[in-house]
């Protein structure tokens, strides 16, 4: 289906709805243009951070896309019947039915990246068909481990488009995991200036930053000795968790940070829940640690 934007109201383009117009806000609409639901609650405070950021995106768009935003609280029924078991949840609904969504706060960027995704290429994504082919191989090669396959892809992308900043955070990607961050480093100076907010770019640049924390960190067996006898040492938990999340171990680096948060959230100003930001946006808003972390992030602070 070709969407195209139309002459809409800032009324239209960003409304509250009830379980009564559900249908016509979201299911109807949709079959004309993109349509984004955000469940919300007024207790939750994640949901106030996500909310102005969402509007301001979604305007930006100019009619092509709408938010309908429902308060679980005064409209359970429909949240029930989508399954949402955590807020701010956002799903994007296109012919009638969800398309795709998340979970949890996002920055700018990565509401950009999940709307021009949507939307098409022909709605501002930056890859031409041939290369978002190639882009997309390049990602399986990543998952898949094979580095080389991986960069070899995201070098024939930058052969036809050298600004691409997908596939130059996509190569960094590739150094950072062979432990080449230097050349990671070289990789993310070629983006241009007007796409270091891409949500692939700042990835990497988290990546980055995890580290060269981790190479401070100290070595686990010692970090894990320090626990083994003082379970309240925050710090030693800490960097435990940095350098095992820099090698790969997502779920035990979670349970740790976790930790952190749950016996003293205020710890040395918040540090276990900012690196789990950092890390949720290291891993991508799909990723499974993702999901889970932040869930179990919420459970805590909204306790």
């Amino acid at each position: 289906m070709e969407i195209r934007s139309a002459n809409v109201s800032a009324s239209d383009i960003v409304k509250d709805t009830t379980t009564a117009n559900f249908m016509k806000d979201v299911i109807e609409a949709s079959r004309s243009v993109l349509v984004l639901v955000d469940f919300w609650a007024n207790w939750c405070g994640p949901c106030k951070q996500l909310g102005p950021v969402l509007e301001k995106v979604v305007k930006s768009y100019g009619g092509t896309v709408r938010l309908v935003k429902l308060d679980t609280d005064a409209h359970p029924s429909i949240a029930a019947q989508l399954r949402v078991q955590s807020l701010p949840t956002v799903y994007a609904f296109r012919d009638g039915r969800p398309l795709d969504g998340f979970v949890g706060v996002q920055p700018e960027s990565m509401l950009r990246q999940f709307i021009d995704r949507l939307l098409g290429d022909g709605e501002g994504g930056e890859a031409a068909p041939g290369l978002a082919d190639i882009l997309a191989a390049a990602e399986e090669a990543l998952e898949a481990g094979d580095l080389q396959g991986a960069a070899d892809a995201f070098s024939a992308v930058l052969q036809e488009d050298q600004g691409n900043a997908d596939a130059l955070a996509g190569l960094a990607r590739c150094y950072v995991k062979s432990g080449d961050t230097e050349r990671a480093q070289q990789m993310l100076a070629l983006v241009p200036p007007d796409k270091e907010t891409n949500a692939a770019v700042l990835a990497v640049k988290a990546a980055l930053e995890l580290s060269a924390k981790a190479a401070g960190s100290g070595e686990t067996s010692a970090l894990e000795e320090r626990i083994a006898k003082d379970p309240a040492d925050h710090q030693a938990r800490y960097d435990l968790a940095v350098a095992l999340a820099a090698s790969g171990n997502k779920g035990e680096a979670l349970e740790h940070l976790l930790t952190i948060v749950r016996r003293n959230r205020t710890w040395n100003d918040e540090a276990a829940r900012k690196q789990l930001v950092q890390l949720f946006e290291v891993w991508g808003p799909k990723d499974e640690s993702t999901i889970e972390g932040r869930k179990r992030l919420s459970s805590i602070l909204f306790a």
